[in-house]
């Protein structure tokens, strides 16, 4: 089972970020990014079939792909800006973790705006 693969890398390296963090802390934060990386990479073909099974999906059911691939993005977002964030407070920055958070809150109400607008559109048409 995969998972425990990305559980065991985490546990290894959660031991090997706290014996370092005293010594060398520099190489705590090397460690904590190499091992996101490393179980992002284990996942990355996981993901490339949800997108592909709901694209399928999407492609089923009619939804406009305009539709379809912003919300991909928000979700990507999403993964990316809390990645970012949880390097950031590994590294004893939470205040710049904060920013990346906010940052990525920022975007994801950007991109939701058309599909608000397309929304409410349909809301409108439905009532008399």
């Amino acid at each position: 089972m995969e998972i425990l693969q990305i559980v065991g890398i985490g546990i290894v390296s959660t031991v090997l970020i706290v014996i370092l963090k005293n010594t060398k802390p520099e190489f705590a934060i090397y460690i904590s990014l190499v091992t996101g990386l490393i179980i992002f990479s284990m996942i990355i073909g996981k993901l490339g079939y949800v997108i592909e099974t709901l694209n399928t999906l999407s492609r089923r059911a009619n939804i406009d792909f305009t539709y379809f691939s912003t919300i991909l993005k928000i979700i990507g977002i999403a993964y990316v800006a809390e990645f970012g964030a949880q390097i950031s407070r590994d590294a004893g920055e939470d205040s710049i973790a904060i920013k990346i958070e906010l940052g990525g809150k920022v975007i994801i109400m950007v991109l939701a705006i058309p599909i608000l607008l397309a929304l409410m559109d349909l809301i409108v048409k439905i009532l008399p």
